[in-house]
């Protein structure tokens, strides 16, 4: 009887080890190949999108829907991600074996739409740096309006526009159709410049044109302040970045733009150089894409922090701004959408969406919009585009609802 329970106790252990060892190498990515009778490698590839419920093709097959898990043999696959009423998502993706390779494929609307948001006419709309606020001028066509509405406002872009609380709040009075204005690094503070003055305003309250302190004597000073102020914020930012890679952005790169998440940035390259490999150690399941790590003048690149990968995102940096810029219909802006994995280029006549490592890229908008007024929010579904339609309206703020 004893050596019975022995015997079962042994063949117990055996059966649970084989069953523990087969789950292993499934979980690993290990299949068994009927047609040759062995168990082979495979790499999984986890494929999600947003919004999810979309099919995924590859090869051109259709396998799934998206927020699944595929096995696959390793070779390089051409993964299609498909969503009726929304742009096919592409791109050719290298699977390893026993390796996950996950993404989200963001998906944007075949037909966006527009919603207004103003209505008396927008001048000059600029963002602060962290695309929550825009500050613009109004000059109502309509005397009548002129007390109650000109002057300058400020709209947040924070749940815009059903069920915001906060409508756009008025910052000063008057015609201020030739000042400009320039918003502090924090966004508490707009130096607005006009003809004949320069004056400091405090983007929360409202300050009458006989209230305002003229600060011309001063105006060096406060933006030689906000420029140490930004050289912090950006010390802070870079202070954990390989050596190698911080030599680089310090002696080779004119402009620095953050991901919202701060993982990664692009930069526009001032100069050559070659960026050394392996300057953080590779993780397995890092994307497979061409970087280029030869960086030359003139062009724009991305770096990703956590994976240590730079990827070529633009090759002619003429007139292209970074950020919350404008500067002329003819420029050309880059700015990163919220979600920290696309990026937006705003052009004449276009706005384009990109994956963050360049592919992907995908026109969302053409047409009778005033370029380069288009902005980021921090909404994953909409921006902000000015236009007046294509007629001879004042041109308004709209939402471009594009998830």
């Amino acid at each position: 009887m004893t050596k019975i329970r022995v015997l079962i106790f042994l063949l117990t252990l055996i059966i649970v080890g084989f069953g523990g060892y087969f789950a292993m190498m499934y979980a690993r990515g290990y299949r068994i190949n009927t047609e040759e009778g062995k168990i082979t490698p495979h790499g999984l590839l986890v494929a999600k999108s947003s919004p999810d419920g979309a099919q995924i093709f590859i090869d051109h097959e259709l396998k799934s829907a998206t927020d699944t898990t595929v096995s696959l043999s390793p070779d390089v696959y051409e993964i299609e991600i498909k969503k009726e009423g929304y742009k096919t998502w592409f791109k050719s993706i290298t699977i390893k074996k026993e390796e996950v390779t996950e993404f989200t494929a963001s998906l944007f609307k075949s037909a966006p739409s527009l919603s207004a948001l103003t209505f008396s006419g927008v001048i000059n709309p600029v963002a602060s740096q962290d695309m929550t606020k825009i500050a613009y001028a109004v000059l109502p066509e309509n005397k009548s309006d002129y007390v109650q509405k000109a002057g300058l406002w400020v709209m947040e872009t924070i749940n815009l526009p059903v069920g915001f609380s906060r409508e756009p709040r008025r910052v000063t009075d008057g015609d201020l159709s030739k000042a400009s204005w320039d918003w502090s690094p924090d966004g508490r503070e707009i130096l607005v410049t006009t003809e004949t003055a320069t004056y400091l305003l405090n983007s929360g309250t409202y300050t009458q044109q006989g209230q305002r302190v003229n600060v011309t004597g001063t105006k060096n000073t406060i933006l030689k302040e906000w420029e140490i102020e930004e050289e912090k914020r950006m010390t802070s930012k870079t202070k954990n970045l390989p050596s190698d890679l911080v030599s680089i952005l310090e002696t080779r790169a004119s402009e620095i733009l953050f991901s919202p998440d701060e993982q990664m940035l692009v930069y526009i390259a001032s100069g050559s150089a070659t960026l050394p490999t392996n300057l953080i150690k590779q993780l397995p399941g890092s994307s497979t894409q061409k970087e280029d790590r030869n960086i030359e003048r003139g062009k724009t690149y991305l770096y990703d922090i956590k994976e240590d990968k730079n990827f070529l995102i633009d090759e002619d940096s003429k007139d292209l701004l970074l950020g919350s810029g404008t500067n002329g219909e003819d420029s050309r802006k880059i700015m990163w959408f919220p979600n920290s994995r696309n990026i937006v280029l705003s052009e004449k006549g276009r706005v384009t969406i990109m994956d963050y490592d360049g592919t992907n890229r995908q026109i969302i908008f053409t047409g009778g919009f005033i370029n380069p007024f288009v902005f980021t929010t921090v909404s994953e579904d909409r921006l902000l585009v000015l236009t007046d339609l294509g007629g001879n309206e004042s041109p308004n703020l709209y939402t471009l609802s594009i998830k």
